[in-house]
């Protein structure tokens, strides 16, 4: 039978992942994402920028291969497609459809499929793309429908399927009505079989007007927190490379619960982890022959017989008064259940009761969800509302998952904020701030130390103001990480070396010796007396005797015999350095070095000399 204690180890990590870190494994959705890449290969989207800036094409295969690598790294079984329409060169399934070339098929991305992205970049890549697709008519109708066709050959099991356009052109068929009215029919047949449709419009002279014909074109917004269609092209490389990974980025919900508002009154709510810590992914073990990926198994034997056990031929047990108490595995899940998984609202709370210290784990965000019961989202919003005008949280019982034990959280809210390009930063909902028990509260006795005097904290204040700067943690990468898929793209990618990688945590010595000028050196005048170097050790003091002379350590000769008597025994390593030294002096044995192998090889060659 299997211990009590090992059962409930396995679920106390599963608790602590999902409160603490939030597993990665806690994010899996039934089926994979798919994503395909609709770029527009007419002559205008190769034009260069002004002053030597790169033409849209360029950006969009940045963007695209900025895609492909992350999906490697973050979600290798998600399925990516490129697809270039408006090309002279057809290429796709029968060549149903001209001029539309297929350069990708809905697929898992790879290394593979990088380097051809690569291929695709710069002058030789504009040069590559000429000679290899061209630039002819366009039919994006035909073009949606091949995309519609890449989806339907899939047999996988899709849960979330997107499809981007990038062009430079708000008019692709030059005013053409029929091929206007084909495309809009054929996007409305993709939304209809659950694609999204996105435009990442680039910028072109004198402006893209996208009421032209791609507002009937694309999804419209997936929830109210969502802007919508961009009015503004994107100029630059880094605005469309924040567009797509905002776009590309399937919210997970951790869970979806009701919130208990009071009997017979629940509003759906989904949980979001808005931080997760990036960490190296794990080892996977492939049988050597085949290189394959080694899955394995688990089975419970019997110890005295050896057969195989069934799961319900298991039992938990106890030790408890010196008797052991046997339980089926459905009774210690019912002896855990406290309740069923929900949010119930307990009350409500000042702001000022709620303290810094009572921050013990990440917080979750709540945000509601309209599928799972209607009205959720108008119920939400006005408790929203009223918790920013009153200056209250809500104070509530939270369990997360079924036989999860009960936490106590605090529902701050947080409005909606937009930068000045009006994307929004920051959406409305709560924060889930997680209470400490009593347990959790411990009175600490700190230890009594030299207070500083008013002139040292006054000095300090100055020093501290002089190095203050805006923190952002998207301006901070994890060097180690950074440093290992540098290290496995190089691999993949055939490089001959990894790029560098900037350690931006280190921090700038020069810049802050800049900034604080004179101000250190009148500190450490200001706090450490006049005879001590921080610098240095101090040296060691010396014992002295009665006499006030310093005591030596008497000098131990050893005799040549005795050296080699020790060489033959193979015990010369036995003597210390010193005496190694000392015997090196007496005998005149040159030496190299003072290491104690330096001086054993010198001694043993002089005498086998």
């Amino acid at each position: 039978m299997a211990e009590w204690n090992a059962y409930y180890h396995n679920e106390d990590e599963d608790e602590e992942q999902e409160e603490g870190e939030q597993s990665g494994e806690y994010y899996k959705l039934t089926g994979r994402d798919s994503l395909v890449f609709l770029v527009d290969a007419s002559r205008e989207m190769f034009v260069k920028g002004e002053d030597g800036e790169p033409s849209n094409f360029d950006m969009t295969m940045e963007a695209v291969r900025s895609v492909y690598t992350s999906k490697i790294i973050s979600s290798d079984r998600d399925l990516v497609a490129l697809v270039f329409y408006g090309t002279e060169q057809s290429k796709n399934p029968k060549d149903s459809f001209k001029h539309v070339y297929v350069y990708h098929d809905l697929d898992e991305p790879g290394a593979k499929r990088v380097q051809d992205v690569d291929a695709l970049r710069g002058e030789k890549g504009a040069q590559l793309a000429a000679e290899t697709m061209g630039s002819g008519e366009t039919s994006l109708g035909d073009a949606l429908w091949c995309c519609a066709n890449l989806y339907s050959d899939i047999k996988l099991r899709l849960s979330h399927k997107r499809l981007m356009i990038f062009t430079c052109r708000d008019e692709p068929h030059g005013g053409d009505s029929v091929k206007d009215r084909q495309a809009r029919t054929k996007a409305s047949d993709l939304k209809e079989t659950g694609v999204v449709i996105d435009l990442m419009h680039l910028m072109k002279p004198g402006g893209f007007d996208v009421a032209r014909f791609f507002c009937d074109v694309v999804s419209p917004p997936e929830d109210e927190s969502e802007l919508g269609l961009q009015m503004e092209p994107c100029g630059k490389l880094e605005d469309l490379k924040k567009r797509v990974r905002a776009k590309e980025q399937k919210k997970r919900t951790m869970a979806r619960l009701n919130l208990i508002l009071g009997e017979g009154l629940n509003v759906a709510v989904g949980l979001y982890a808005t931080a997760v810590k990036a960490t190296k992914p794990g080892s996977i073990k492939l049988y050597r022959e085949t290189n394959e990926q080694v899955r394995s198994k688990t089975r419970t034997f019997h110890t005295q017989t050896g057969s195989l056990l069934l799961p319900s031929e298991i039992k938990k047990a106890q030790i408890y008064g010196k008797k052991m108490i046997v339980l089926e595995r459905d009774e210690v899940d019912t002896i855990k259940r406290f309740d069923d998984p929900g949010l119930l609202l307990i009350g409500f709370k000042p702001m000022e009761k709620l303290k810094l210290h009572h921050h013990i784990r990440p917080a979750i965000f709540i945000y509601p969800e309209e599928n799972e019961i209607k009205g959720s989202a108008c119920l939400f919003s006005a408790l929203l509302t009223k918790c920013r005008e009153k200056n209250v949280f809500a104070l509530c019982r939270c369990i997360s998952r079924r036989n999860y034990p009960p936490r106590f959280v605090a529902l701050v809210p947080q409005k909606e904020e937009m930068d000045e390009g009006r994307v929004q930063i920051t959406p409305p909902g709560f924060n889930a701030f997680s209470l400490p028990y009593a347990d959790d509260l411990r009175t600490l006795d700190p230890p009594q130390c030299p207070r500083a005097s008013q002139p040292q904290v006054d000095m300090m204040k100055q020093i501290v103001s002089k190095l203050r700067f805006k923190y952002r943690s998207e301006a901070f990468e994890n060097p180690v990480i950074q440093q290992h898929y540098r290290n496995l793209e190089a691999l993949a990618l055939d490089m001959v070396a990894p790029e560098e990688t900037d350690d931006l945590i280190m921090p700038k010595v020069e810049q802050i010796d800049q900034r604080l000028g004179p101000l250190v050196q009148d500190f450490k005048d200001l706090v450490y007396p006049a005879y001590y170097n921080p610098d240095n050790k101090p040296a060691a003091k010396r014992k002295t005797d009665s006499g006030g002379g310093a005591e030596k350590k008497p000098k131990v000769e050893v005799s040549e015999d005795e050296l080699k008597a020790r060489v033959q025994n193979g015990t010369l390593g036995k003597l210390t350095v010193s005496v190694l030294k000392e015997a090196c002096k007496q005998f005149g044995i040159r030496t190299t070095g003072t290491k104690k192998q330096e001086l054993i090889d010198a001694v043993t060659g002089h005498l086998g000399s």
